[in-house]
C-alpha cells in the first residue's frame, strides 16, 4: 500500500521527486557508462594505415571515425599505447608519480572506446583525482552567464561588469532575439572592460553572426562549435568535423578564442544514440575536438545534464567525460549551466566533482543574474547563490573562480558601466538609454525593475550597427570621447589581444594585469601534495575575507555610552526570607554584554523574571556569580544564597536554569536551553516557576519550543559570547547584590 504513511507522503512532496528517475535502457542510449553495446577498445595498423578501430573495419567507418583516424591519433604513440592494460593506465592517471604530460602523450595514442573503458574504471574520488592533475592551467578560473528577458542593455552593462569585477574570467550573453546580437555584444564588451580589463566576452548565436562580431572586435572568444558522438546527429544541419573544423580555423585566424561544445546525452536526446552509452559517445566527441585542434571544450552533458542524472551513476560519468577532455589536453569548461536538479542537495553533489578537483573553467556558465532573467536555461547557480558560492570556496580552501566584492564597490561598478553603455549609445547613434536605465541597472535585482524599451527600434538599430560594421575601435573612441578613458584603453587593450592572438594558448585567460595566463606559459604541474595550484597567500586571504564575516574580537562588546542596567550594590549573603528568589546572573551580564542571543536586552530580561517572581508570591533579588560562567553553577551558587534555597541562574546569552540548593550543581529543576527562541514572556514564566518551586507551589514545566537549525545558525555567536563571559570569571570572588536601573517591564 502506498500514501498511507505519513513520512513517505511527506518526502513525495519534496522537489527531487518533480524529478523523473529511469531504469537503464541501453538500446535506447539510456545507460550512462559502460554500457553492454560498448565496442571493445581496438587499433589495427597495417602499413601505416588503420584498417580497424573500436569494432569497425574501415571500410564501415562513418564520418567521425575516419576524422579522429585522419587527425586524432599519433600512430607511433598508439602502437603501444593501445596494448596496455586498461588497469594500468587507470593506475596511471591517479599515481602522482606519472607526470601529465606523460598521460596527455599517452592519450593521444589511445581510441574513444579505450578512452571511455579506463576513465569508467575510475570511481568518483579517483576521478577527481585525475582531474586535479590533468588540469591544462595550473589555477582554475570561471565563466558567468550575463542575459536578461528584456534585452536592456544598460542592465547588460551592469551585470557584466559586476561579473568582472567579481573575478569571472569570461563571460558570455546570449538572445533571445536573434538580431539584439550586435547591441547584445556591445554591451557585454564594455561592462566588461569596466569592471576589470581583459575579461573576455561572447555572444551566443549562430556561428556566422558570432563570428560575425569577432571580426568586428565585438566578441573575444567563441564556443558554439557543437559536436556529436553519432554521425546522423552530427550532420544534421549539414555539419562534419570537417566544417567544424574549418569554422574553428576561421575565428583563430581573426585571433578569436574557440572551444568547442558537446555534451553526454544528446545523442539519446536526439534518439540516435545508436545503442551506446553516454560516455563513450562523449569520448568519440572529445577526440573529434581534440583532432579538429580546438583550444578546449565546453562539456559536462550540458543542456541534458537532467537526462544523465535520471540514470545510475550519472553525475560520474559527467565528471568522467571532463577528466577525458582534460587527459586529451583541452581547456575543460565543465558544464554546470543548466539546472540539473530541483534538489539543493543533489545540484551541489553534482558540483563537487568539478569544484573540488577544480576545472580551467569550474562552470560554463555562473547566473550572475537571478535564474529567471537568464536566456541560456536557467543555470544551477545565480546572483542569489553567490554568498553561498564563496562560503564554500572559504570552507574547503578551494579557489573556485569567484571573489568577494563589497556592496559599495558593486554599486559603483554597476553605476560606472550603465552610464558608459549610455555614452556608447548616444555617440554611436543608437536608440539611448535613459537616466532612469542607469539607475535602475545600478540597484535593481532583475530585468523587472528596468524601464521597458522600444524592441521594434532596438532591433532596426541592431541590424543598422551590424551593417555599419560598428568595431570594438569604434566602441572605445564613443568612450573615450565622453570621458571613459580607462574603459575605452581597456578595449583597446582587447583589440591588441586579438592581433597578437596570446590568448589562443590552450586554458588561456588574461589576468588583471593583462598577461595572458595559459597552460603553455601557467601549466598545471600536480605531482601529490606540495606541488602544483595551493590556494594560500594573497589570494587566500582575499576569498576567505567575505563582506558578511563578523569581527570575533567586537562580538558581543557593550555599546560605547550606553549605561549598563545592572549596577553592583554590595557583596551578597544568605538570604533569610523563606519567600526570597535569587536571580543569579553570569560575570558580563548587563555589562561587557548587553543582550541574549536573540537580541533582547538584558535590562529588559531581568525585569521580565522579576515580574514573574512577583506574580507567583515570590520576592525576587538579583545576584551577579563573578566566580564561574557555567550556568548551572551561576545556578547553584544563587540557590546557596537564595532564602527559599531555590534561584533562578542566566548567562548573558540567555541560557537558563531553575536550581535548588540541595541539589548537585550539574542537576536541576528546570533547563532551558533554547535561548535563541526565548521572548521577555517566556522570562517571565520561568520566574513564576521558580517563585512557584520556592513556595512549595504544584508547578508544570514551562512549555519548550525545539529548533534544530538553532546550533548551526547560533553556534560561532554563542561560542563568542561565552567566550567573553568566561573572560569576565574573577576567580574566587564573592557574589555581589545588584540593583536593577531600568524600570520593570510592566
Amino acid at each position: 500500500m502506498t500514501g498511507e504513511n505519513g513520512r513517505f507522503v511527506s518526502r513525495a512532496a519534496k522537489e527531487l521527486r518533480r524529478e523523473m528517475l529511469v531504469s537503464p535502457a541501453p538500446e535506447l542510449g539510456l545507460v550512462a557508462a559502460n554500457g553492454p553495446n560498448d565496442p571493445e577498445p581496438e587499433l589495427v595498423i597495417e602499413s601505416g594505415v588503420v584498417t580497424r578501430m573500436d569494432g569497425r573495419a574501415a571500410a564501415d567507418f562513418d564520418v567521425i571515425d575516419r576524422f579522429v583516424v585522419a587527425h586524432g591519433l599519433d600512430l607511433e604513440i598508439a602502437r603501444g599505447a593501445m596494448q596496455l592494460p586498461d588497469e594500468t593506465i587507470a593506475r596511471m592517471l591517479v599515481d602522482v608519480d606519472v607526470p601529465r604530460a606523460d598521460l596527455v602523450r599517452l592519450a593521444r595514442g589511445l581510441t574513444p572506446a579505450k578512452l571511455a573503458r579506463v576513465a569508467g574504471m575510475l570511481d568518483p574520488v579517483e576521478l577527481m583525482f585525475a582531474l586535479k592533475k590533468l588540469r591544462a592551467r595550473r589555477a582554475p578560473a570561471n565563466q558567468a552567464h550575463v542575459t536578461n528577458l528584456k534585452e536592456s542593455p544598460a542592465l547588460l552593462a551592469a551585470d557584466a561588469a559586476e561579473a568582472a569585477a567579481r573575478g569571472f574570467a569570461e563571460l558570455e550573453t546570449t538572445v533571445g532575439v536573434a538580431r539584439y546580437a550586435p547591441l547584445n555584444a556591445i554591451a557585454l564588451l564594455v561592462g566588461s572592460q569596466t569592471g576589470r580589463p581583459g575579461v573576455m566576452t561572447q555572444c551566443a548565436v549562430e556561428e556566422r553572426r558570432n563570428l560575425e562580431l569577432a571580426i568586428n572586435g565585438l566578441v573575444t572568444y567563441a564556443e558554439t562549435l557543437s559536436v556529436y558522438g553519432t554521425e546522423p546527429v552530427f550532420v544534421d544541419g549539414d555539419d562534419t568535423p570537417w566544417s567544424k573544423s574549418f569554422l574553428g580555423a576561421a575565428y583563430a585566424s581573426r585571433g578569436v578564442k574557440v572551444r568547442f561544445t558537446s555534451g553526454t546525452g544528446s545523442e539519446a536526446l536526439m534518439g540516435c544514440a545508436q545503442g551506446m552509452s553516454m560516455l563513450y559517445l562523449e569520448a568519440r566527441c572529445v577526440a573529434v575536438v581534440r583532432a579538429a585542434g580546438s583550444q578546449g571544450v565546453q562539456n559536462g552533458s550540458i543542456s541534458c545534464v537532467a537526462l544523465v542524472l535520471s540514470l545510475p551513476g550519472g553525475s560520474r560519468a559527467i565528471l568522467a567525460e571532463n577528466v577525458i577532455a582534460a587527459w586529451l589536453d583541452l581547456e575543460v569548461a565543465s558544464g554546470n549551466d543548466a539546472i540539473a536538479s530541483h534538489s539543493a542537495i543533489r545540484k551541489t553533489a553534482k558540483l563537487m566533482g568539478q569544484f573540488l578537483p577544480g576545472t580551467d573553467f569550474v562552470t560554463s556558465g555562473y547566473s550572475v543574474m537571478p535564474r529567471h532573467d537568464n536566456t541560456f536555461g536557467g543555470g544551477n547557480y545565480d546572483a542569489d547563490d553567490l554568498d553561498e558560492w564563496l562560503t564554500i570556496q572559504r570552507d574547503w580552501q578551494v579557489d573556485g573562480g569567484i571573489e568577494p566584492v563589497a556592496e559599495g564597490e558593486v554599486t559603483r561598478i554597476r553605476a560606472k558601466a550603465a552610464r558608459a553603455i549610455q555614452a556608447v549609445f548616444e555617440v554611436l547613434g543608437l536608440p539611448p538609454v535613459t537616466d532612469a536605465e542607469v539607475e535602475a541597472a545600478t540597484s535593481g535585482y532583475d530585468s523587472n525593475d528596468m524601464p521597458d524599451r522600444d524592441r521594434a527600434t532596438d532591433v532596426e538599430a541592431a541590424d543598422d550597427a551590424l551593417a555599419r560594421k560598428v568595431s570594438g575601435l569604434d566602441v572605445a573612441l564613443a568612450l573615450d570621447s565622453r570621458g571613459f578613458t580607462d574603459v575605452a584603453e581597456a578595449i583597446v587593450g582587447m583589440q591588441r589581444q586579438r592581433v597578437c592572438a596570446d590568448y589562443l594558448q590552450t586554458s588561456a585567460v588574461i589576468d588583471r594585469d593583462g598577461l595572458v595566463r595559459s597552460a603553455v606559459n601557467d601549466p598545471n604541474a600536480y605531482l601529490g601534495p606540495g606541488t602544483g595550484y595551493r590556494l594560500e597567500g594573497e589570494r587566500w586571504e582575499l576569498l576567505q575575507a567575505l563582506p558578511h564575516v563578523v569581527d570575533a574580537t567586537r562580538l558581543g562588546t557593550a555599546p560605547d555610552g550606553r549605561v549598563a542596567p545592572l549596577a553592583e550594590a554590595r557583596e551578597a549573603a544568605r538570604g533569610g526570607d523563606p519567600a526570597e528568589v535569587v536571580i543569579a546572573v553570569g560575570p558580563a551580564f548587563g555589562d561587557e554584554i548587553r543582550e541574549t542571543i536573540a537580541g533582547l536586552d538584558h535590562g529588559d530580561v531581568v525585569a521580565a523574571i522579576v515580574d514573574g517572581v512577583r506574580d507567583a508570591g515570590g520576592v525576587p533579588r538579583i545576584v551577579r556569580v563573578r566566580r564561574v560562567a557555567d550556568v548551572a553553577f551561576i545556578a547553584h551558587d544563587g540557590a546557596q544564597l537564595s532564602g527559599s534555597g531555590v534561584a533562578l541562574g542566566i548567562q548573558s546569552k540567555g541560557t537558563a536554569v531553575i536550581h535548588r540548593a540541595d541539589l548537585q550543581p550539574l542537576d536541576n529543576l528546570e533547563l532551558f536551553g533554547m535561548s535563541p527562541l526565548y521572548s521577555l514572556e517566556s522570562y517571565r514564566a520561568m520566574g513564576r516557576n521558580a517563585a512557584g518551586y520556592a513556595l512549595g507551589q504544584r508547578v508544570g514545566p514551562v512549555p519548550t519550543e525545539l529548533d534544530n537549525f538553532a546550533r548551526t545558525k547560533l553556534i560561532v555567536r554563542t561560542t563568542l559570547l561565552h567566550a567573553r563571559e568566561t573572560h569576565a570569571v574573577e576567580a574566587d570572588a564573592p557574589a555581589v547584590d545588584l540593583e536593577l536601573r531600568a524600570a520593570p517591564v510592566s
